[in-house]
């Protein structure tokens, strides 16, 4: 896997029937490594070692309906109330995000209402934050730590 612009972490990997698996630590399980799954697994290790969230408000891929048609999300972070702070969508390093990939996020967000957006591929990281009163959001050089 190429390296990504993420600070560098330790991984647990293990092989097997030709295919390499990565460990999450939010699953608690390996998963098949992916250039997606690559860029996931490096942004929830950003999200708990440098911005310091908790990894029991992080959920990774869940299903939600929107306009009937069912999507995964990539990455959720929850504040401490259940409300939704952080919606993150991951793409491949060798996908371009444009703009499609904010009007995806977007989409999900009608569903989820949370304040932050994310979008990477790894290599560039693009930080939203959401003015629900004039329905759009605000770019952003960070997203903010999490505060307890």
């Amino acid at each position: 896997m190429i390296k990504l612009n993420f600070p560098t972490y330790n991984f647990r990997f293990k092989s097997s029937e030709n295919k390499v698996s990565i460990f999450d630590p939010i699953r608690k399980k390996f998963v098949v490594l992916q250039p997606e799954e690559w860029v996931r697994q490096h942004c929830i290790q950003f999200l708990i070692q440098e911005r310091g969230y908790p990894k029991s408000l992080i959920n990774i891929e869940k299903e939600l309906t929107i306009n009937t048609l069912k999507k995964r999300y990539d990455i959720v972070v929850f504040n401490s109330d259940g409300s939704i702070h952080l919606i993150v969508e991951c793409k491949a390093p060798k996908i371009i995000v444009k703009q499609d990939t904010f009007d995806q996020i977007a989409r999900y967000n009608l569903e989820l209402n949370a304040t932050y957006l994310m979008v990477t591929n790894g290599l560039n990281h693009y930080y939203c934050q959401m003015d629900f009163k004039n329905e759009r959001y605000q770019f952003l050089k960070n997203i903010p730590d999490y505060i307890k």
